[in-house]
């Protein structure tokens, strides 16, 4: 990594300047992200799954000072000249999340001192305690969020990494059985794939596993409950949090004495709930807007988003404008994302992004795209579509691919002859698919 922040320096990127990667997951790009950050320039994880329409709008966005996009010019990066660094990083790296409006908007720390770095990385440290003789596996690609921070946490604590270049749920298990990883973090998604393995022996323990985590969605409880009985006792955590920042932390524990939570404010932070207009628990606690107040450290703003940045913030309290109740012990319990946000396979997608783009599709009139619930990917993409001519749905799935990335694309397309729209002529995306008899 060292050599990474030479060859960044070298080219004159200063700090507080950005650095742009679309690449796979690799002891590389992690190594030249860390360089970068140790130096205080930003890193900028963006999906590798994107349209490059989709990418360079993102990139456009950032004004990066160079773009990192293939793995020839990321090996020129790791070779570079060794320069001197933060022991921390000096920033998160930036990724890019959306609002209900569908507008990408970048998550940035801005630039810490070296104090503020190091109270960040102990803060991580302090809940995971990694160390020199852990081997964190990485199943998640690293431009996700979750991924690339508890990668970076585990290798700065001297720990080491079995990284996985994309997710497997065979490759995983061989990971699992023949690695004994110490720690690994799973999105629901690929639990259940894991799990759900001919291969696996009825009785298989991960016994290495001192850690399991997962986050990014909801879990069955059939399916938490399956993955508590193939680890040692209280392994399992589970976590909620967004790309902007980390709310809670529950134990397996927790979770038994109170199915459905996922546990308490993290340290250092508060949970409160502003309640919304005939909102109410399951045992009569408001539901409401979740605000979690933070350390300085922990503050972010939406790059060159001003307005969205003062919207997100109510003095050292946060919200990303999710539901849900604590009780009177301050467990949080989730009730609703987003009013419209689906998340498929641990990953955000947003509905107005993917109309936005399939509204260029000739023949679509109308369209709402909606999600449904998914056995395997906790939700999917659906689209509902008012014709303006002829088209079929074997159209629209042709058009989407190529304008759309595959995590946003619609698994399904409904054609119909109208949408359900209120007073306004809003279209009541909640009713969609009662609309179409598909409830």
């Amino acid at each position: 990594m060292a050599a990474a922040a030479g060859w960044f320096l070298k080219r004159g990127i200063e700090p507080g300047e950005r650095v742009a990667f679309s690449l796979n997951s690799s002891a590389d790009y992690l190594c030249a992200v860390l360089g970068a950050a140790r130096v205080g320039i930003i890193p900028v994880s963006l999906n590798t799954t994107l349209l490059a329409r989709e990418r360079d709008a993102l990139i456009t966005d950032a004004n990066p000072a160079i773009s990192i996009l293939d793995d020839a010019m990321l090996a020129n990066v790791v070779a570079g000249p060794k320069a001197e660094m933060a022991p921390f990083p000096l920033t998160r790296p930036m990724h890019f999340t959306s609002g209900t409006t569908g507008r990408p908007k970048g998550v940035t720390t801005g630039i810490w001192d070296e104090d503020t770095a190091r109270a960040a990385f102990n803060d991580e440290v302090s809940v995971w305690n990694y160390g020199p003789t852990d081997l964190h596996m990485v199943n998640s690609p690293m431009y996700h969020t979750v991924a690339i921070r508890l990668s970076m946490v585990a290798l700065l604590s001297r720990g080491s990494l079995a990284i996985l270049p994309r997710y497997d749920a065979h490759v995983a298990l061989d990971a699992l059985r023949t690695l004994r990883p110490s720690s690994a973090f799973f999105v629901p998604t690929h639990l259940h794939r894991l799990l759900a393995l001919p291969e696996l022996g009825e009785h298989e323990i991960f016994d290495s596993l001192r850690l399991l985590t997962h986050a990014g969605a909801a879990c069955p409880p059939v399916l938490k409950r399956a993955a508590i009985a193939r680890v040692r006792e209280n392994s399992l955590f589970e976590f909620y949090g967004s790309t902007e920042g980390q709310f809670t932390l529950c134990s397996t524990q927790e979770w038994l004495e109170r199915p459905g939570t996922v546990g308490r404010a993290r340290s250092g932070r508060r949970l409160s709930i502003v309640p919304v207009e005939g909102g109410g628990g399951s045992d009569g606690e408001a539901v409401g807007t979740i605000w979690c107040d933070v350390p300085s450290f922990a503050r972010f703003s939406y790059f060159n988003n001003p307005s969205a940045t003062e919207a997100a913030w109510n003095g050292d309290a946060f919200s990303v404008g999710d539901l849900g109740s604590l009780d009177a012990d301050g467990y949080l319990y989730l009730n609703g994302r987003r009013s419209d946000l689906i998340i498929s396979g641990g990953v955000n997608v947003y509905p107005a992004e993917v109309e936005g783009a399939l509204m260029e599709i000739e023949g679509i009139g109308e369209i709402c795209v909606f999600g449904r619930d998914d056995p395997d990917w906790g939700q999917r993409v659906c689209a509902a579509v008012v014709p303006s001519g002829s088209v079929t749905t074997e159209q629209l799935f042709d058009a989407a691919r190529r304008v759309v990335a595959p995590y946003k694309r619609p698994k399904e397309f409904h054609l119909t002859a109208s949408l359900p729209v209120g007073p306004t002529g809003k279209v009541l995306r909640d009713r969609v698919a009662e609309h179409l008899g598909l409830t």
